[in-house]
């Protein structure tokens, strides 16, 4: 099976769907403990990247979507699919999954 290299400039997201950059998990507790790779919960906070057009209504116009590309996000913790992009982890989810914006 051949491998597909592809890049972040080459990913756009089709209708209410958005790319996120997953943001690093801690690596110590509040007490200052090292947390092993296998102990560490998967973040849900992360970075807009790139944005969809938005969903389309019953007449075909786009809705907008309220949530630009550099705005921190978090978003439910099982929610969209995992992506990886140039040694990079990356999330695939719908404007319905973001619960807030973090500033």
């Amino acid at each position: 099976m051949a491998t597909v290299s592809l890049g972040v400039s080459t990913v756009k997201p089709l209708g209410d769907r958005l790319l996120v950059k997953v943001k690093e998990a801690e690596e110590r507790t509040a007490g200052g403990i090292f947390l092993p790779d296998t102990a560490k919960e998967k973040p849900q906070v992360g970075e807009v990247v790139q944005v969809g057009p938005g969903k389309r209504s019953e007449s075909g116009a786009y809705e907008t979507i309220d949530v630009n590309v550099g705005d921190n996000v978090l978003y439910s913790k099982y929610a969209g699919t995992d992506v990886k992009l140039g040694g990079e982890d990356y999330v695939l989810l719908r404007e319905q999954d973001i619960l807030a914006i973090v500033s």
